[in-house]
């Protein structure tokens, strides 16, 4: 059985409060970068539900850039390490690692004709390099600065000039090649976060904490003046310049971003983004036609110059790892949710996506499943909520406090059961109707839709309980042992199998109502590491399990001694859930905060 990855709905950049992101943009104006935590992020700018992600470094990324070109992108990491990528094909071949610095990369600027390279950052015996990306070796060198450079940038015109912005809250001024320190500026009063060089070199602008942005002779490097007095409130995070050089757009954390006027150096347009921390503006980059910006909460906006109070569009997501997954009742519309508690719903045709409002958990969701027109969450504020489907918001009124911690939920007939730490709370319509105290620590919950048997996985004692109902109440009817902590099961759309899988690297059947190990799967073993998640397809004739071994198999009921592995699915990142949309389409999500959808061969 064949398989292949039909799309990704990408992670949204991890931002940091304070510290300014840099999004690279393709030469070709067709693609932007960024990155989030291991992966560098590369997505169509005119559609961004198409994403492409590398994830070939062994530690969190800082920043990408394509090179002139645009046959290459280099990319920097927290150790110092660069790595150099083709962007052709689709392995992303490596072509050289270099390790300039030795501690985190914050810029990195390639020369007009893709030759040299300038990476600068935060290392402990210089704060940056210059070299040659074919060979490593070195043109140059980045002195005269005290402190770690936030930013630079190389003149994308002969004579050649390097600039950088240092928390010393001078601009580095470098002639060359070979490349050596001229001068330094020392307008700014606070730390200089941005430096970029208008696109043919004429002139280039600095932006810094202390909410001011300069001017300067792309060739002397003499100040030509300042814009705005001062540009902005808070401490300005990125400027980006026009592709004619004529206006220059710039973001900052007084939660705005501007466009100006670079001959007057006067305000054009403002763009307010909001009203709370997360509107905080940390990048910008002007592509094309595409104005973008990104807030500190991870989201990309898409600037409209003709409309300054609303982006024409906002690119939403999770910049955290994603723990839970579940679909609307009609399948149309997938909804994940992540460790800092926001919830996303995504159209399961075109990928566009936008975040559930009101006032949710504010931390970890646990549990997660929609029946008629409400979607259950259960977070570990100790609560049951839900969300009305239909206006995408929280319900206030029917929040259900809990006893303690839940660890999963599922529905029978309008019934919400919760698996707690210390009890199964039994729910209908925001009310609690029963609670049966346990003495295990249970990981998930499955009902069997047929019998309304429940089936809850302990990580305490090894074991699967089953319960029934009489009435609103459970009792006990039988357990089943595993080897390893239990850490989800699942009843098969037919109600005639439970699933279960375990910390012992086993993904187990069992046929119902008997629970006995079916003779042909007394497990099914192909896992290196614990397994996480389990999922039927619609028709029950496949079961797909998710590992900490990054792996996502795809098991035949119909045919045990067949199965497919998927590996390295999320690359470097665990699977946390899985779900099938339909029989040939499985969606992953992992704590890589990406969601996969998959199409599959059936087995």
């Amino acid at each position: 059985m064949s398989y292949e990855t039909k799309y990704i709905l990408a992670a949204l950049p991890r931002t940091q409060r304070g510290q300014p992101l840099v999004l690279g943009g393709d030469p070709k104006g067709k693609n932007f970068l960024y990155t989030n935590g291991n992966s560098v992020i590369i997505r169509n700018i005119d559609n961004p539900a198409i994403a492409d992600v590398y994830t070939e470094h062994s530690c969190p990324v800082n920043v990408a850039k394509y090179s002139p070109s645009g046959f290459y992108i280099a990319s920097g990491d927290q150790s110092g390490k660069v790595r150099i990528w083709d962007t052709v094909n689709k392995e992303h071949i490596l072509k050289n690692e270099f390790h300039p610095i030795g501690g985190p990369i914050k810029d990195i600027a390639w020369s007009p004709d893709s030759q040299r390279m300038v990476v600068v950052g935060e290392g402990r015996e210089r704060f940056g390099h210059v070299f040659m990306a074919e060979t490593g070796t070195s043109v140059g060198e980045i002195s005269g600065q005290s402190k770690s450079i936030n930013s630079c940038d190389f003149r994308p015109a002969r004579p050649f000039r390097l600039i950088t912005g240092s928390e010393d809250n001078t601009i580095g001024i470098f002639e060359g090649p070979p490349f050596k320190f001229k001068m330094t500026k020392q307008e700014h009063t606070r730390f200089v976060q941005t430096v970029r060089y208008s696109p043919d070199g004429n002139l280039f602008a600095s932006g810094g904490f202390d909410g001011k942005v300069f001017i300067y002779n792309g060739t002397t490097s003499d100040f030509v003046g300042e814009v705005g007095s001062p540009a902005h409130q808070g401490g300005v995070y990125g400027v980006a310049w026009k592709p004619d050089g004529k206006q220059l757009l710039t973001a900052s954390g007084d939660k705005t971003c501007k466009l100006w006027d670079v001959e007057t150096r006067s305000l054009i347009t403002e763009f307010n983004m909001g009203t709370t921390v997360d509107d905080q503006q940390v990048s910008c980059l002007w592509q094309g036609n595409h104005l973008l910006s990104v807030s500190l909460s991870g989201f990309i906006n898409y600037l409209d110059v003709d409309n300054p109070q609303k982006p024409i569009k906002i690119i939403k997501g999770h910049n955290k790892p994603i723990t839970v997954l579940t679909l609307s009742p009609d399948r149309s519309t997938i909804y994940t949710g992540s460790h800092d508690g926001y919830i996303t719903n995504w159209n399961a045709e075109t990928g566009e996506n936008d975040r559930v409002q009101g006032h949710g958990h504010g931390n970890q969701i646990n549990g997660m499943k929609a029946t008629g027109n409400l979607l259950y969450t259960a977070g570990i504020d100790d609560t049951l909520r839900s969300i009305d489907i239909a206006t995408n918001a929280y319900a206030e009124t029917s929040v259900v406090k809990l006893d303690s911690q839940p660890r999963g939920l599922d529905i029978y007939n309008d019934i919400v059961v919760v698996a707690s730490v210390r009890q199964i709370a039994v729910t209908q319509d925001g009310k609690k109707l029963s609670s049966l105290s346990i003495n295990y620590e249970p990981s998930c919950v499955s009902i069997n839709q047929e019998t309304g048997d429940v089936a809850i996985g302990s990580t305490s004692d090894n074991k699967v309980y089953i319960y029934e109902f009489s009435d609103t109440t459970l009792t006990q009817k039988t357990e089943l042992e595993h080897l390893g902590p239990v850490t989800d099961a699942s009843y098969s759309p037919d109600n005639k199998y439970l699933v279960a899988c375990d910390a012992n690297r086993k993904v187990i059947l069992y046929a119902v109502p008997e629970y006995k190990r079916l003779a042909h799967n007394r497990e099914w073993g192909f896992h290196n590491a614990r397994v996480n998640s389990v999922a039927w397809s619609p028709n029950s004739d496949m079961v797909a399990s998710g590992s900490l071994d990054t792996t996502i198999i795809i098991w035949s009921v119909t045919n045990p001694a067949k199965h497919t592995i998927i590996k390295n699915a999320h690359p470097q990142s665990q699977i946390t859930r899985l779900v099938w949309l339909d029989e040939e389409t499985l969606i992953s999500v992992g704590q890589d905060c990406n969601t996969k959808i998959w199409r599959i061969e059936k087995i």
